[in-house]
């Protein structure tokens, strides 16, 4: 709310109605040494206006990507939205509307998150999508658990190239249910994961092998060694994937995945400082009974009638709690609808081109770095994200914003050893004269 409504009168009749004087009355449960001695060290209270122009001029302070060339990555990415996206979306039918309770009488949400579904299927190559989870970081944590449901096995092995958050988020999820989490090395001279390791650090009690494609550092990963790799020990495939990766590579489902989650947030999303996301969920069709979230279908009613219904939704709104697959009591329908109104609108061929454009022109920035004597820090194959080799990645980063560029994100941070390399990310949106100019400080 813009403002609050209580007026003095209507908290005299609430405290009245609570049996209580003041409002420090109903805090006598609390510890007293939990309580504050002291006011909050907050400035004066300001009007509306006042309050409104000083965020203002705050927020003039920000590096803005709708006025910046933004070449930060690392999950969050500046791509085009086509302006129907955002037209469609903002619909009150749909802007307005939450987790339907009666689900049938919602038609119009209903159907759009089947169809949701059909293209992350073809995206993804799996037989089965549900309607959309939190984010990529609890897709992944949500899919370890589904594993130990199929294989009855606790142990997990996730590679170091997987999103730093990501693999953080894995391992609380996984401590409540007391489960090991093993992490795999990559490999110090290509980025991409370490097979060799691989092979070592799986066994028969590995439930899940997770694997991003492409990987963290923009590395694109062998998956059909690391499927092969984790069918013969009997553990199933998690690839943690780009969406708009896969306009160009080949399906994570044509490489041997068994489960694939991701983050859609690159699929007519804009980066709004982290979130709302999409958590993107998919999986062999015959294991679609361990899926969390909910999962629409398509009938025919009584007249024959195309209709959507809800197929499964075994979460613990619904079910006796011990017998849902997940606790997820909702989902991002409005981010999932997003998704669908920019792949429809995209197309495949339309994908692809925006696929093709992240390849070339984060190529040529690799290739005008390389003219100013900087070196790649990893040699695998990239999509859209790679890491160069610099004296100082933070004093880099202030020049760049100078120039009204953001910079790329500092490896060290994420991973000691990384330090003075920088990850940088070129979407489609990049022209040549912005790369041109965020190679020039170089």
């Amino acid at each position: 709310m813009r403002y609050i409504p209580n007026t003095s009168e209507d908290i005299r009749l609430m405290l009245d109605a609570a049996g209580v004087r003041e409002f420090k009355d109903l805090l006598k449960e609390i510890p007293e040494g939990l309580l504050l001695k002291e006011p909050l060290n907050l400035p004066p209270a300001l009007s509306e206006m006042e309050l409104m122009a000083e965020l203002k001029e705050m927020a003039a302070f920000d590096a803005d990507a709708s006025k910046y060339a933004c070449f930060l990555g690392g999950g969050a990415y500046d791509h085009f939205i086509p302006s129907a996206v955002r037209f469609i979306m903002s619909r009150s039918e749909f802007a307005t509307s939450y987790t339907p309770y009666q689900a049938e009488a919602s038609q119009g949400t209903l159907q759009a998150a089947f169809e949701y579904q059909s293209m992350i299927c073809e995206l993804t190559g799996m037989g089965a999508a549900n309607a959309s989870m939190y984010d990529g970081a609890s897709a992944m944590a949500e899919a370890a658990l589904m594993a130990q449901r199929l294989t009855k096995r606790q142990e997990v092995a996730v590679s170091r190239a997987v999103h730093p958050n990501y693999r953080q988020t894995l391992k609380t999820y996984l401590r409540g249910v007391k489960t090991p989490v093993v992490e795999i090395p990559y490999d110090a001279i290509s980025g991409a994961t370490d097979t060799q390791a691989l092979v070592q650090d799986i066994g028969p009690s590995t439930a899940a092998v997770i694997i991003q494609y492409p990987n963290f550092f923009g590395c694109i990963e062998d998956l059909k060694t690391a499927a092969q790799a984790a069918h013969e020990m009997g553990a199933l495939l998690v690839a943690v994937v780009d969406p708009i990766a896969l306009g160009i590579l080949k399906s994570p489902g044509e490489l041997g995945a068994d489960i694939v989650v991701g983050e859609g947030q690159g699929l007519g999303k804009s980066m709004s400082f982290g979130g709302p996301y999409l958590g993107i969920f998919a999986c062999r069709e015959d294991f679609i009974r361990q899926m969390p979230g909910r999962i629409v279908g398509e009938t025919k009613d009584r007249r024959g009638r195309r209709g959507y219904v809800l197929t499964l939704q075994a979460r613990e709104q619904h079910i006796k709690r011990e017998r849902a697959t997940s606790n997820i009591c909702t989902n991002e329908a409005l981010v999932a609808l997003i998704a669908a109104v920019y792949l429809s609108v995209m197309g495949g061929r339309g994908l692809r081109d925006v696929a093709s454009l992240c390849l070339q022109k984060s190529h040529y920035a690799l290739d005008e770095l390389k003219k100013k004597g900087i070196k790649p820090a990893f040699s695998a194959p990239f999509f859209k994200e790679f890491a160069v080799a610099v004296k100082d990645v933070k004093s880099l980063n202030k020049k760049l914003l100078n120039g009204n560029i953001i910079g790329g994100l500092d490896l060290g941070d994420c991973y000691p050893e990384l330090q003075g390399k920088m990850l940088i990310a070129v979407t489609e949106k990049r022209t040549r004269e912005e790369i041109d100019r965020f190679v020039s400080p170089f």
